[in-house]
């Protein structure tokens, strides 16, 4: 039985993340602004964390990993110039959260998790909200799409050590790539463009993210 009470108060707190930690942080495209409102990130938490998904702070999902804070989520969608023509290659499904963001805003999104718990937990999450312009592949991420095949926009929501030589391979001439470039600790949050044979980068803040376990990632 579909208890409204609580969706009407999930309602207000996500309607309340838009207002203040999105458009109160900067966040000003209205697509980006529009599908976060309306994607129920409460449907990609832990049952332990419900209380919290509206947080502005990473929630831990397992497998040592975290659904991004909100805050972030908007600022890397934001960051790739999304549009309705768009192919996305995603690096880290996670619980799907970001990655549900993205099937609202492009043609179709190709996500891979390396965790195979996770990535399961996505597909039903994602299936049960009528959500199919999106592909699945559990593996090494750092590898990029096993596939071959070229993307307009790549996001890597895991910290690398540099951009994946894959992952710069499979982005079209003109893609964007978003990505946490860093040792550790701390990683620059990496935004490029790919011109001809290098990506022209722009750091846009510093960010904390879990390591991208892989061949072209951090090792074990």
């Amino acid at each position: 039985m579909i208890n409204f009470e609580k969706e009407d108060a999930f309602d207000k707190v996500r309607k309340r993340m838009v207002e203040i930690d999105l458009k109160g942080r900067g966040i000003i495209d209205p697509e980006v602004l529009k599908v976060m409102e309306e994607v129920p990130r409460e449907e990609f938490v832990t049952p332990s964390y419900l209380s919290q998904a509206y947080a502005d702070g990473p929630l831990s999902i397992g497998c040592s990993q975290t659904i991004s804070q909100p805050y972030i989520v908007a600022l890397m969608t934001e960051a790739l110039k999304l549009n309705p023509d768009c192919e996305i290659l995603e690096i880290g499904t996670g619980s799907g959260y970001q990655t549900a963001i993205l099937c609202r805003l492009a043609k179709k999104v190709y996500t891979v998790e390396r965790f195979a718990e996770l990535s399961e937990a996505a597909q039903a999450v994602l299936g049960r909200l009528g959500i199919k312009n999106v592909e699945f592949h559990i593996g090494d991420g750092s590898c990029g799409w096993p596939v071959k095949r070229s993307f307009e926009r790549t996001i890597v929501t895991a910290a690398v050590p540099k951009i994946p030589e894959p992952l710069f391979e499979q982005l079209a001439e003109g893609g964007i790539i978003i990505a946490p470039v860093g040792l550790y600790g701390v990683q620059q949050l990496i935004v490029g463009e790919k011109k001809r044979d290098r990506i022209i980068k722009k750091s846009i803040c510093d960010v904390r993210f879990v390591k991208l376990v892989g061949e072209y990632g951090f090792k074990e």
